[in-house]
């Protein structure tokens, strides 16, 4: 597919870190979650570190890019501004976990989407099921 056929509108779009560390693994998760449940599609934030075209070309034509990051190193976040755009940023730490304190679990993971989903209205959750990408 080319370019001219990626993302556009209202596509919201979820990156996420996936560090080494339990806040990186409860943002992984968070994204799962928030994706599965129909907030927008995760995708992938190793095509955009690595410049893959359609994907590059997708996360630039989304109506929202979401970086869900572990901690304040913020690699998602970063790697989305390094082509050029301005995600909605959300880091883990900033929540109130804390790295290597964090457990892992379903409880975890359901606070942080619901931190998370607040900021979501309907609008974007229908449109992110309406919309079709080429790439992720």
């Amino acid at each position: 597919m080319g370019k001219e056929n990626c993302c556009t509108g209202g596509t919201v779009l979820i990156y996420s870190c996936s560090g080494g560390s339990d806040v990186g693994q409860v943002a992984d998760l968070s994204a799962r979650k928030l994706s599965k449940e129909g907030f927008g599609k995760m995708t992938c934030l190793a095509a955009i570190g690595a410049h893959l075209s359609g994907f590059v070309e997708s996360a630039k034509g989304a109506g929202e890019n979401i970086a869900i990051d572990g901690c304040s190193v913020a690699c998602a976040r970063k790697t989305l501004e390094h082509i050029g755009l301005n995600p909605k940023s959300y880091i883990i730490t900033d929540m109130g976990y804390e790295k290597g304190k964090t457990p892992v679990t379903d409880k975890t993971v359901s606070e942080v989407v619901n931190k998370i989903s607040v900021g979501q209205t309907a609008k974007s959750k229908k449109d992110s099921n309406q919309n079709s990408c080429c790439c992720y």
